[in-house]
């Protein structure tokens, strides 16, 4: 059973993301699941820190982008989702290709939200997880 309560579409994603951090660094939506989002990021000039590796800050921004539109789009209509806070631990780096996140929710409430992201390299070893927790905002 889907657990979203908004329409949802890759093209969709992707699009609202134009012109953001998101498209800045060349993150792609790439899969929607029943229970989980997935999306990957580039390792190249824009998203590496000085020593040539994936910067840990672009890990994080992976992780609560796909995590805050999961949370958008397991809400009911009129509702907005919002940070709260989220952390990651960091366990592998990458140098080249891709990192591929998965998002799942953890628990989807009526006020909250928490949501697990998984991070693994080209390889498919873990480069780090996370974890962030979402407000969930009712209409005015």
């Amino acid at each position: 059973m889907p657990i979203w309560k908004k329409p949802i579409t890759l093209e969709q994603l992707n699009a609202s993301s134009a012109h953001t951090a998101v498209s800045h660094l060349g993150i792609e939506i790439t899969e929607i699941g029943d229970d989980y989002l997935r999306g990957r990021v580039p390792v190249d000039h824009r998203t590496k820190q000085p020593f040539g590796l994936l910067h840990g800050g672009v890990s994080v921004v992976l992780a609560e982008s796909l995590g805050s539109m999961g949370a958008f789009y397991a809400s009911p209509e009129g509702h907005h989702a919002v940070g709260l806070d989220i952390n990651a631990n960091h366990l592998r780096s990458a140098t080249s290709g891709w990192v591929t996140g998965t998002a799942r929710a953890v628990h989807i409430g009526r006020t909250t939200q928490v949501w697990q992201i998984d991070m693994h390299n080209e390889a498919g070893e873990l480069t780090c997880v996370s974890r962030l927790t979402m407000a969930i905002l009712a209409p005015r």
